[in-house]
């Protein structure tokens, strides 16, 4: 059985994978697994998918099940060393203790997410062993959507309506995490997919070392959804830091947009919210993202329980009730309410007169709650009433613009800068706008400043490459020799097979053309095209006679 090792799928002698276009003569760079190694006599290693500061993530094959899976390796960067071909890893002397207790980390922390699998929001391990010097656990492998392309086609927000069965097996989840001392601190919408089921799954889990700086861990965290606490070195991370996490992802969700990175709302607090968005969110919604936002850990929704019933209705539902009742009785005298029923004045109207009052109550009580909103209709400039802030501009270093450049170059450029990390996500993504090869998005973003708390404990930058437009034009091949044809179509990132046929214009082996399409028409990326192929003039047919004495 041969397989692919960009989607596991049988493509037999096939280089160029028909189903997914991937090329299976290239190789897997280090120090990631060679393409093909086999761990623990039966899981097949593929393609990498993702990888941080702690660990890699491979697309593979069970061979065991027949099942595609997912194999994350520990692999903390700048503790060990693989070259090209290589499967063991191997750990620098000076780093030992500090690779083993984090290896040890890494195997508790998934231990305790196998011991959770009946949690619909986690993903399912389904074994997890040491080899190579390193640790490795399986994944379950689903038909998963990213969460941000979920916005996205949902015209780019979310009702809550919608949001809320989402989001609340996300709080059930995370709390039994942390019931069993463990949190994710990377809640954001690059690490939710949504299932084929509608459902939500989490992502991107790693330990409390690769989520905060100041560790021996390269740290990844996502901007506008990282806790202010997870900027500062070494700092506790707790149930607090995952609530900022969700309610950010789920700020998100419902605007369209995440919060300004931590460390620009400790200079202002301030969330943006169009108005528009405002309207057509229940108010305990807005109350309990404002709250679970909090810069000040001490003025954060503390535990899940409060996060949970803040985003309740029947909480908020009840505490109006409770509010009105109590507005009622204070603002109806004894004398008024004998008179009232004198005059047959019916109970509705008392309740509307309440319910006015509580109205007004509940604005001014507004007010107070979200004076760091800002409700302006989503737009950043400061209302006339509110003092000019000066803008001083940034005199420090920022973070390099990678894009457009191809990824061999770009390694080239930091080879003698210890302080970046470039990390190629290994799906590369379809783009009209940058050339195959090239590199098309980068975080953070080129031009993001770096403090020199950042500059001593190291960036990562993750970068993505393209693979070129998706819809591909097809060459002009008429005429050619079937080899250069072939090759001309293999640059479009086409498959080409040929199909012999005889005719009088062109010569045996010269392309005639397509097999029903037309150069210049437009193909998918990874199509395959037929290719008629000239077999030379037919043979004339010759009469024959037989003689008879």
């Amino acid at each position: 059985m041969s397989l692919c090792m960009g989607c596991m799928q049988e493509i037999g002698d096939e280089k160029v994978c028909p189903n997914c276009g991937f090329d299976n003569s290239e190789k897997q760079q280090a120090p990631f697994l060679p393409y093909g190694t086999v761990l623990a006599n039966r899981y097949i290693v593929g393609t990498g998918i993702d990888t941080n500061g702690e660990s890699t993530r491979y697309l593979g094959f069970d061979q065991q099940t027949g099942d595609v899976i997912i194999i994350c390796e520990f692999l903390p960067i700048g503790l060990f060393i693989r070259r090209e071909d290589e499967i063991e890893v191997r750990v620098n002397y000076e780093n030992r203790n500090t690779f083993n207790k984090l290896k040890d980390d890494f195997i508790n922390y998934y231990r305790v997410l196998s011991e959770l699998r009946e949690l619909s929001a986690l993903m399912n391990v389904h074994n997890m062993f040491e080899e190579n010097n390193t640790a490795y656990v399986i994944e379950e492998n689903e038909d998963l959507i990213p969460f941000e392309e979920y916005v996205e086609r949902s015209n780019g927000s979310l009702e809550w309506d919608i949001a809320r069965p989402l989001f609340m097996p996300v709080i059930s989840a995370l709390e039994a995490m942390h019931k069993r001392g463990v949190g994710h601190y990377a809640i954001s919408p690059k690490n939710m997919y949504i299932t084929a089921q509608g459902k939500i799954k989490i992502s991107g889990f790693a330990t409390e070392s690769e989520r905060k700086r100041g560790t021996p861990l390269k740290s990844q965290l996502f901007s506008g959804a990282a806790a202010p606490e997870q900027y500062e070195e070494n700092f506790p991370l707790d149930d607090i830091t995952d609530i900022y996490g969700f309610c950010a992802t789920l700020f998100y969700s419902l605007t369209g947009r995440l919060p300004k990175s931590a460390p620009e709302r400790l200079k202002d607090s301030r969330l943006l919210m169009s108005t528009n968005t405002v309207k057509r969110l229940p108010p305990h919604v807005v109350s309990a993202l404002a709250n679970g936002l909090q810069v000040e850990r001490e003025n954060r929704i503390t535990d899940f329980d409060e996060l949970r019933a803040q985003l309740s209705v029947a909480h908020t539902a009840k505490a109006i009730q409770d509010e009105i009742s109590r507005t009622a009785s204070m603002n109806i005298p004894r004398e008024a309410k004998e008179k009232n029923e004198r005059r047959g004045l019916p109970p509705i109207s008392i309740t509307i007169i309440a319910a006015a009052v509580t109205a007004v109550i509940l604005v001014v009580v507004g007010l107070l709650i979200y004076p760091h909103i800002d409700f302006s209709g989503g737009s950043s400039k400061q209302s006339s009433s509110q003092p000019a802030t000066e803008v001083t501009e940034w005199t420090g270093a920022t973070v390099p613009n990678y894009l457009g450049k191809t990824y061999e170059d770009a390694l080239k450029e930091v080879q003698n800068d210890a302080s970046i990390t470039l990390l190629r996500n290994y799906t590369d993504e379809f783009s009209n706008d940058y050339k195959e090869g090239t590199i098309m998005t980068q975080n953070p973003p080129a031009g993001s400043h770096v403090t020199p708390e950042d500059a001593a404990s190291g960036i990562t930058i993750s970068l993505t490459v393209s693979k070129g437009a998706q819809m591909r034009e097809l060459p002009a091949v008429e005429g050619m020799a079937l080899e250069k044809a072939s090759e001309d179509i293999a640059k479009q990132g086409l498959l080409g097979t040929a199909e012999y046929a005889y005719d009088s214009k062109y010569a045996e082996g010269i392309v005639v053309g397509y097999k029903d399409k037309n150069a210049g028409e437009t193909v998918e990326y990874g199509t395959n095209v037929v290719l008629i192929v000239s077999k030379g003039k037919e043979p004339v047919a010759t009469e024959s006679y037989d003689y008879y004495d």
